[in-house]
This record gives C-alpha cells, sequence and structure tokens, in this order.
C-alpha cells in the first residue's frame, strides 16, 4: 500500500512536469524547458525505482498470500470476537436465570416466613382471647362461690339466732332468696355465655391446626411428587439421552416414542400389559424372577474405554 501511494504520488508529479514542458515548449523558453525535463527525468527514475519491487517475478503471489492471510486474521478476529460476545451473552443468561432462581427462593422463604408470622400472630391472639375468656369463667366461679358461702353464712347466722330467741321476718328470708336467685340467673348466663366463646375460640383453633397440618402435608406431597419426577427425569435420560441435549429429531427419538407409547394410548398399555403378563411367574420360581417394578437401568462403566462410548 505505501509503495501504490508513493507510486501515485510520482506519477502525479510526473504528469505535472510533463505539462509544464509542453508549456515551456510553446512559450519557447528553452532554459526553462531544459529544467523541467531534467526534473521530469528524475522523477520518472524515482518513479522507476519505486515500481521495480512491483515487477519483481513472485512478488505479486508474495503479495497474493499476505493479503489472504491478512483476510484470515481479520476473520479469525471477528469470529473470536463473536464467540466472546456469545459467551459474555450466555454467561449473562446464565446469571440472569440465578438470579431469578435466588430471588424466586428469596422470595418463597419471605412468603414461608411471613406465613408462619401470621400464623404465630393469630394464634397468641386466640390464646390471648381464651385467655380472657378463662379469666372471666374463674372470675365467675369464684363469684358463685362467694354467693354459696354468704347462703352458707346467713342460714348459719339464722340458726344462732333462732337459739338465741330472735327470728328475723319472712320477708327478710324472701328478699334475700329473691337477690340470690337473681345473681344465680345471672352468673349462669355468664357462665353459659363465657362457655359459648371458648367452644368458638377452640372450634377457630383446631381449625387453624388442621389448616397447617393440611398445608404441611401438601407441601410433603410437592415434595414427594418433584422427588419422584426428578428421579423419573434422570432415568429417562440415562436410557434415552438428555432432552435438552438431544431434539426431537435425534435418532433416539423413535426408541424413546415406543419405549413411552404406553404413557399416549390406551391400547398400546393393554398390548404391553399382555406382552408382559406372559411371563408372571412367582418369586420363588426357579426358571425365573418377578417383573422389576421399574425401569432396568444400566450398569456404571467398569473400564474407560466403555465409558468412552457410553459418553
Amino acid at each position: 500500500r505505501e509503495l501504490a501511494v508513493e507510486a501515485l504520488g510520482r506519477v502525479a508529479r510526473l504528469a505535472a512536469l510533463c505539462r509544464a514542458l509542453r508549456r515551456r515548449e510553446a512559450e519557447g523558453d528553452e532554459a526553462g524547458w531544459a529544467q523541467a525535463q531534467e526534473e521530469a527525468e528524475a522523477a520518472r527514475r524515482e518513479l522507476r525505482e519505486i515500481v521495480r519491487p512491483l515487477r519483481e517475478p513472485g512478488y505479486r503471489e508474495a503479495l497474493r498470500r499476505k493479503a489472504e492471510r491478512a483476510r484470515k486474521r481479520r476473520l479469525r478476529l471477528q469470529r473470536r470476537k463473536q464467540e466472546a460476545k456469545a459467551a459474555k451473552e450466555e454467561e449473562a443468561a446464565r446469571a440472569a436465570e440465578r438470579e431469578a432462581k435466588i430471588d424466586q427462593w428469596r422470595a418463597k422463604c419471605i412468603q414461608e416466613v411471613e406465613e408462619k408470622n401470621r400464623e404465630r400472630e393469630l394464634k397468641a391472639a386466640a390464646d390471648s382471647v381464651l385467655s380472657e375468656v378463662r379469666k372471666k369463667q374463674a372470675d365467675t366461679k369464684r363469684m358463685v362461690d362467694i354467693l354459696r358461702a354468704l347462703e352458707k353464712l346467713r342460714k348459719l347466722r339464722k340458726e344462732a339466732a333462732g337459739r338465741k330467741g330472735v327470728c328475723p321476718p319472712p320477708s327478710a328470708d324472701e328478699a334475700f332468696e329473691n337477690q340470690v336467685e337473681s345473681l344465680q340467673t345471672l352468673l349462669k348466663n355468664r357462665t353459659e355465655l363465657y362457655e359459648a366463646e371458648e367452644r368458638a375460640l377452640r372450634v377457630m383453633l383446631e381449625g387453624e391446626q388442621e389448616e397447617e397440618r393440611k398445608r404441611e402435608m401438601e407441601k410433603k406431597q410437592k415434595k414427594e411428587r418433584e422427588k419422584l419426577l426428578q428421579q423419573k427425569l434422570e432415568i429417562d435420560s440415562k436410557l434415552f439421552g438428555d432432552p435438552d441435549e438431544f431434539p426431537l429429531a435425534h435418532l433416539l427419538q423413535p426408541f424413546r416414542e415406543y419405549y413411552l407409547q404406553a404413557e399416549h394410548s390406551v391400547a398400546a398399555l393393554i398390548q404391553i400389559r399382555h406382552e408382559w403378563d406372559q411371563f408372571l411367574v412367582p418369586a420363588d420360581h426357579p426358571e425365573g424372577s418377578c417383573i422389576p417394578p421399574g425401569w432396568v437401568l444400566p450398569s456404571l462403566p467398569t473400564n474407560d474405554t466403555w465409558a468412552t462410548a457410553v459418553r
């Protein structure tokens, strides 16, 4: 490139000197014409020296190879740049997926903590109300005991006064009995009211406990289902390959469809069960064994060559 630029510069200078020679010749300026001719000859020699390497044999091929190497280097750099960009984007996607999983796990933990706090607050409030109701019941019972003690005390005082010959009028006994009966009715109503409140609170607490047991059971069942699903995926991956690694058009897909056809067709399920039932034998049969409850997984490779073939 540098040679070409320099040669083009000499060509432009030589063209300008040629125009100057024609102008001097037209004007009849011999001294100027001679000077311009010398400068043109010098420029022509310089141009010849500059383009001499371009005329050497093999130079064009070497230049072509050098240009090809430069082109390949540019393509290689572009490919590396694209690969680095793709790796960066993939890492960013994995980081975003990890962040999403972390956020999901954090939100789940926060939700569980909030649910436990709400349940604890509800239970504390219910216990507080139940404690208040029990306190009221204890107060009512104490009042009943006091009322019975008053009745007993009046009876004792009345007997002592009778022994002394002092008898209270019947109106006093009637007034006392009416007052005691009124207080007993009031205390009885309060006792029934407090018992109803206690039963309602106990029903509410039992309902909360039942809901808690149901939630715990659902969580346990969900974990069991996820565990079974994970085990099924691992078994399917060992038998048929990873579905993310092998697309639907993979060569293992027909085998996968064949071995899993019973999951999508009742007729296929009946046919497979009929074929399997022909080989049913007792557990202690000397010529056979019972059908395994699940997939028969392949054993692990015993040497490096086998492991390479499996991979």
